[in-house]
């Protein structure tokens, strides 16, 4: 139940954010919802929830949300991993979580939940699973998105040891499930593949948990993080042809077989990339995608299992429950 004042969530509108905002309201919390008088509120419609207009990168329309305000779940983010500028999606993460954090700081909420990413983590060639103890450097980082949540994350430490920001950090790994309404990247990944458009797969890996569980991961970091701290939120790690196959196969279709060598796909890419300059619209293959699947993207959850008591079901659910939605939506045949 309830523990006081109210919650703000930013990001509701979004995957991740909307299964953060039901897990409170349906443990009776009184929540407040962030959004942009542009955002498709498809995700938030019919919530129990009070829904302020406002802007991450317009300070001056972030004060009004913290009204009677006690905690924050800072989730909202530019999740891309291609933009025309990709400056863009650095400022966009960067000025957005200075003046949120600002902005709580300024209010004198009593704790913070901040969504990072494991895109903030430094891979290994090994294909190792990584753990909280190896961060990256920007320059380190593949890309703009993951160049963007590392600088936001750093943005974040510096406001805790600095201004006293009481945050917890959390690092979700690759979630997976229903209400992906953009879709994400993975999303987008699940609907080709269900709908019989993936015809071959890059040798490579991630870590997929439920959304539900990453939902259930911050809520757990808000009574028992320990303030500075970041934690993995991921599931179980799985080579991308076997995630590929277990798609196919909820879908009735034939799982790919053809593993294509990653460099045969990067002229591909950069005309998908060439093109996408012209239609504004984000192509299915990305040159940064492309290299980000030399690494296999395994991490581990055992830090956030062992202090939070954090877990997750078996990703095949998640999947499931993503096609569902999908089939739902008219996304996949």
């Amino acid at each position: 139940m309830s523990s006081g004042g109210k919650i703000l969530v930013t990001g509701a509108t979004g995957f991740v954010g909307a299964a953060v905002a039901r897990a409170l309201i349906a443990r009776g919390e009184r929540v407040v919802l962030l959004a942009r008088k542009t955002s498709p509120r498809g995700n938030v419609e019919g919530l129990d929830a009070e829904v302020v207009i406002g802007d991450l990168l317009d300070a001056a329309t972030l004060a009004p949300a913290f009204a009677g305000v006690d905690r924050l779940y800072h989730v909202a983010a530019d999740y891309r991993l291609w933009a025309r500028d990709p400056n863009e999606i650095v400022e966009a993460n960067r000025v957005g979580v200075t003046n949120i954090m600002t902005s709580a700081l300024r209010a004198g909420v009593s704790r913070v939940v901040y969504t990072s990413s494991v895109a903030t983590l430094k891979l290994n060639a090994e294909g190792r699973p990584v753990d909280e103890t190896s961060p990256a450097t920007p320059e380190q980082a593949i890309g703009a998105y993951k160049r963007s949540k590392t600088i936001a994350e750093r943005v974040v430490e510096t406001m805790i040891q600095t201004q006293g920001l009481p945050a917890v950090i959390v690092n979700p790994s690759t979630p997976i499930g229903p209400r992906d309404i953009k879709p994400t990247p993975t999303g987008r990944v699940i609907v080709e593949a269900a709908n019989g458009k993936m015809p071959g797969y890059v040798d490579t890996g991630l870590n997929l948990v439920h959304v539900e569980d990453v939902a259930a991961g911050h809520l757990l970091a808000m009574e028992k993080g320990r303030i500075g701290e970041r934690y993995i939120l991921g599931g179980q790690d799985a080579p991308f042809g076997q995630f590929l196959s277990e798609i196919c196969v909820m879908a009735g279709r034939r799982p790919p077989t053809l593993k294509i060598p990653r460099g045969a796909l990067f002229p591909f890419a950069h005309a998908a990339e060439f093109l996408a300059r012209f239609t504004g619209k984000e192509p299915f293959a990305t040159v940064d995608a492309l290299r980000m699947a030399g690494y296999r993207m395994y991490f581990s959850s055992h830090k956030a299992q062992a202090e939070l008591g954090y877990s997750a079901r078996p990703y095949a659910q998640a999947i499931a429950d993503a096609l569902s939605w999908f089939r739902a939506k008219g996304m996949v045949k």
